[in-house]
């Protein structure tokens, strides 16, 4: 271990508590970033889909498979802070934002319209424990509309997923 002092001539303190565990710095701190740069059209009406976050704008730790899965799954156990956003399109469009843990339902918020919208934002957030071994986060959307199909819509700025540790195990 290696502790070096500031350039500065003030005085600096660090206090570790007295706990075990894992310290954790912002070097090895896994946070990951990444949207939706493709729609998928043509989604049944009354239907969950996971969503595709196939481009990634950061991952520390490259936990976030953007190819295949469409997955994180942190390999350090702790506490992760994680959101997602989907934008969705359809007549009459209500719809669902999820988050999944390991296959199921995690967290979840809905929109219900009643004027006839055809677009939609949806957010979901939550802090999660993950295992740091074998847990993994995914997004899940729904859509219902009153008339055909609805589309989940590419955007870097509505159909996002980011999770970050907040506290290590």
């Amino acid at each position: 271990m290696t502790l070096a002092g500031p350039s500065t001539n003030s005085n600096q303190t660090i206090t570790i508590p007295d706990a075990t565990g894992t310290m954790m710095v912002s070097g090895n701190m896994p946070a990951v970033s990444a949207y939706s740069n493709n729609n998928q059209n043509g989604l049944t009406s009354a239907t969950y889909v996971k969503a595709a976050f196939n481009t990634k704008v950061f991952d520390t730790n490259s936990y976030f498979d953007a190819t295949t899965n469409y997955r994180f799954t942190p390999l350090i156990a702790g506490y992760y802070q994680v959101n997602a956003s989907y934008f969705l399109n359809g007549t009459g469009i209500n719809g669902q934002a999820n988050i999944y843990k390991n296959g199921s339902l995690f967290y979840g918020s809905s929109y219900s319209n009643a004027t006839g919208v055809t677009a939609i934002i949806i957010n979901v957030h939550g802090i999660v424990y993950m295992n740091g071994s074998t847990d993994y986060l995914e997004g899940y959307a729904y859509g219902s509309t009153t008339a055909g199909t609805w589309i989940l819509t590419n955007s870097a700025n509505y159909t996002y997923f980011n999770a970050v540790l907040v506290r290590a195990a």
